[in-house]
């Protein structure tokens, strides 16, 4: 049975752009080598990888196996995306250096280009170091010649928005916004599962493969992205903030100033649980997850409600797909 929180091996992932942040997260990182990315929950499609169970009674089984036997307990009425993965990818990410300017697609797109898949996504800001940057989205009114111009002449700042990355801070990019993830920050990441990338600039780094010409045909020129959702501020007793409720996903944060008891109804719906700050002890019927920050769980509808013993100063961020 499915009676308990299900907690996976991180997949860590080497970027250029990577550096060593995450092991303050907990993450065992390899020696002497950039990490980006931490995978914690992930069910690519094709061969892609799916996070195996790490701990419990389905220890070394993928999720993509325990979807297939326990669909309807992980899952309840929320449908699995169109190719036949669990909806959401979650992540940590530790930008050492500027991420390449980008952009993912949208649906109209993926349904035309095959092996393309939507990619929409969201950044919750955990550390950043003075003056840091997000970009998002093109300035009113710039034309693609306009944009590859000034990203050739190395001023981004011309033609694209940027915000100054401050710690809690929201910011969700669906598809089409053009971005990047500047040096010196890390977040968690919350996105519909693909890992769909069109990179149109690099920052003068060598060697990896632009695409300009998939990269402007997806960028929207016209919609900016959704404004930046402030921190909370400091929570006494226990504090809920939404942070974005959109097609893809909804994103809320807890916060608690006092140790104390969170519970809330699941709707029928898994739930992931990223720890940012902290610790909690998640629980089911059949066994509890112990979350410190750069942890995460997957409570399954099954598990009817969430419920979580939370430490003084804990933070959680909780998604579920649309």
């Amino acid at each position: 049975m499915l009676d308990a929180p299900i907690q996976f091996t991180p997949l860590l992932v080497p970027k250029v752009w990577g550096g060593r942040r995450l092991g303050g997260l907990g993450k065992a990182l390899p020696p002497d080598e950039p990490i980006g990315e931490s995978w914690e929950l992930a069910d690519l499609p094709g061969d892609g990888p799916s996070s195996v169970v790490s701990e419990g009674p389905f220890t070394g089984i993928p999720l993509r196996e325990l979807l297939d036997s326990h669909l309807l307990d992980i899952m309840g009425e929320t449908p699995l995306n169109q190719q036949e993965r669990f909806p959401l990818l979650i992540k940590f990410l530790d930008a050492r250096d500027n991420l390449s300017v980008q952009v993912h697609p949208d649906q109209a797109w993926a349904d035309t280009h095959p092996g393309a898949f939507l990619k929409s996504e969201a950044w919750i800001v955990l550390d950043a170091e003075p003056g840091s940057r997000i970009w998002a989205g093109v300035k009113p009114g710039t034309s693609p010649d306009a944009l590859l111009t000034a990203l050739d002449e190395i001023r981004p700042e011309d033609v694209m928005e940027w915000r100054t990355a401050r710690v809690g801070s929201c910011h969700v990019l669906p598809s089409g916004t053009c971005h990047a993830l500047g040096e010196g920050v890390l977040v968690a990441e919350v996105q519909t599962t693909s890992d769909t990338t069109f990179r149109l600039w690099d920052w003068g780094r060598a060697g990896r493969e632009m695409h300009i010409d998939a990269a402007l045909a997806c960028i929207d020129f016209e919609t900016p992205p959704p404004a930046e959702v402030p921190a909370p501020p400091a929570a006494d007793g226990l504090a809920e903030t939404m942070l974005s409720d959109n097609p893809w996903f909804q994103m809320r944060r807890i916060d608690c100033g006092k140790a104390t008891t969170w519970r809330s109804d699941l709707g029928n719906k898994p739930m992931v649980l990223m720890c940012l700050r902290g610790t909690a002890h998640a629980t089911g019927p059949g066994g509890a997850a112990r979350l410190q920050a750069g942890s995460t769980a997957l409570l399954p509808a099954c598990l009817g409600q969430a419920t979580a013993e939370l430490a003084e100063g804990t933070s959680l961020l909780l998604a579920s797909p649309a």
